[in-house]
């Protein structure tokens, strides 16, 4: 079977809405130290190698929306397509407290090997389908875990990042946070975009409406809550693009 480095689904909505996730999935492609990284499963089950959750919520999200999705096919410990090509984190070595076998002697041909056979599909698909409106407003959905080896909990529910367009995301913000049952961050459990990721890429640099959300992966641990987390936002979303004017 060929590799195919993401999954997009429905292609042919029509609405302005484009859903993404970029830590879709956990998958090693058999190109990469043989389909492993050298990590134990319980490991690879963790948010060091996907966000869990996320892709689940993005599909609903899309398709309550009536947008298409697309969702990357390769953990972010392969590489990492929310981050630019130049990134010093772009193939993690560590990440929370955990070696990575298979990237300790990652040198430039093997990047350039994930880079041509991951990454950049990737972005060029994004892109594309980017470039399907002239008014589309990219929604990247990600999620992150409760807590961090040897760091404090996490109290959100729910961060929105954003970076210098706050177009969409001061009013989303707003709007989370009216709902009795959140714990809302803003720029939160992480600061902005980073320069070179897929908003700025994809987003910032066309001036495109956006928002990166982050749901704390426990709320979205089952296919049940992913589907509620994703018609909740819907609703939400087009409220704060109303009321944005954008």
């Amino acid at each position: 079977m060929t590799y195919q480095p993401f999954h997009i689904e429905g292609a042919d909505r029509p609405a302005r809405w484009l859903v993404t996730c970029d830590h879709a999935t956990n998958t090693v492609p058999a190109f990469v130290g043989g389909g492993t990284l050298g990590l134990p499963e319980v490991d690879m089950a963790r948010h060091i190698a996907f966000d869990p959750g996320a892709a689940g919520v993005a599909r609903a999200l899309a398709q309550a929306l009536d947008g298409p999705c697309i969702t990357s096919n390769f953990s972010r410990l392969v590489i990492d397509p929310n981050r630019g090509e130049d990134d010093p984190t772009l193939v993690m070595k560590l990440y929370d407290g955990t070696i990575i076998p298979a990237n300790r002697h990652a040198d430039g041909p093997e990047i350039e090997l994930r880079l041509n056979r991951c990454y950049r599909p990737y972005h060029t698909a994004l892109a594309e389908l980017a470039a399907r409106r002239n008014d589309t407003i990219i929604v990247s959905i990600h999620s992150y875990t409760r807590q961090l080896r040897g760091r404090p909990p996490r109290p959100w529910d729910v961060g929105v990042l954003y970076a210098a367009d706050r177009r969409l995301t001061d009013p989303l913000i707003t709007r989370l946070q009216a709902e009795p049952d959140l714990c809302v961050g803003a720029n939160e459990p992480y600061g902005g975009h980073l320069p070179g990721d897929a908003i700025a890429r994809h987003a910032i640099a066309h001036q495109r409406p956006n928002a990166l959300v982050e749901l704390r992966n426990d709320l979205i641990a089952t296919p049940e809550s992913q589907a509620a987390w994703g018609a909740r936002l819907a609703p939400i979303l087009r409220d704060a693009a109303e009321t944005a004017g954008v």
